[in-house]
C-alpha cells in the first residue's frame, strides 16, 4: 500500500486528488496539508511514501517545503504538481530534491502511474516533460563545457561525484540525461534491460542520488549533458 500526503492550498483540488487516490486498491491518503509548513510537519508525523506537493501555497511554498523534507532525511518521495509543464518552479523543486513533477491537468492515469513510479524510485515521471524542463532551465547553471557527444564515455566532467563511475556507467548516465528510458537504452546500446537496470542502480548508489531524476540533474550540473 502506497501512502500519500496531499499538499495543496485549494480544498477542491485536495478533494479531487483524494477521491482519485482512494479509488485505488494500492493507495491510501494519510493526510492533507493546506500549505508548505503543514506539509513539512505532517510528513515528519505520518511518514508518507509520497507527498503530492503543490508549488504555489501561502506562507511556506512547495519548493522550500520540499527542501526541508529532504534535508530532514525522510525517505518520503516528493511529486511536484505544477500549473504549466515548463514552470521554473518545477525545476527548482527537482533541484530541491523532488523525485518528479506532473502538470495539474494530467490525465488521472498519468497521476496514478506517476505516484507509483515515484514511490518505487524506478523511473523519471513524464520523462519527455522532464527533459524539456531541464533543457529550458539548464542555461541558468554555472557556465562550463559539456561533453559534445553523449555517447562518448571518454568525454565528460571531471567532477568528483562522477569519479567512481565506470565508462559504461558514465555513458548510461549521459543518455539518462537525454531522457532515454531503460528500454531505449537497452535497445540502442545493445544491452539486456536487466543489465541496464543494474547499471542504473549502481549509478544511483555511487552518486548518492535519491532516484533517477536526481541522477539526471547531476548529469546537467556536472556538464555531462548539455541542453539541446
Amino acid at each position: 500500500m502506497t501512502t500519500v500526503l496531499i499538499a495543496d492550498d485549494q480544498p477542491l483540488q485536495r478533494f479531487g486528488f483524494r477521491m482519485l487516490l482512494e479509488s485505488q486498491d494500492d493507495m491510501t491518503v494519510v493526510g492533507e496539508a493546506a500549505n508548505g509548513a503543514e506539509a513539512v510537519r505532517m510528513t515528519a508525523e505520518l511518514h508518507p511514501d509520497v507527498v503530492l506537493m503543490d508549488v504555489r501555497m501561502p506562507g511556506l511554498d512547495g519548493i522550500e517545503a520540499t527542501r526541508r523534507i529532504i534535508a530532514a532525511g525522510h525517505r518520503t518521495r516528493i511529486l511536484i504538481l505544477t500549473t504549466f509543464d515548463l514552470d521554473e518552479y518545477a525545476y527548482a523543486g527537482l533541484r530541491a530534491g523532488a523525485s518528479g513533477f506532473l502538470v495539474k491537468d494530467a490525465q488521472p492515469e498519468e497521476l496514478l502511474s506517476g505516484i507509483r513510479a515515484v514511490a518505487t524510485g524506478d523511473a523519471v515521471v513524464a520523462p519527455g516533460l522532464t527533459r524539456r524542463l531541464l533543457d529550458a532551465y539548464a542555461h541558468h547553471l554555472p557556465a562550463g563545457t559539456a561533453a559534445d557527444d553523449p555517447l562518448d564515455a571518454s568525454e565528460g566532467s571531471p567532477d568528483s561525484r562522477l569519479a567512481s563511475l565506470t565508462d559504461r556507467e558514465r555513458e548510461i548516465l549521459m543518455v539518462m540525461g537525454r531522457g532515454w528510458t531503460n528500454t531505449e537504452i537497452a535497445e540502442r546500446l545493445h544491452l539486456a534491460e536487466s543489465t541496464v537496470k543494474t547499471h542504473v542502480g549502481r549509478i544511483l548508489a555511487k552518486t548518492a542520488s535519491r532516484d533517477r531524476v536526481q541522477a539526471v540533474i547531476l548529469a546537467y550540473d556536472t556538464k555531462l549533458v548539455k541542453p539541446s
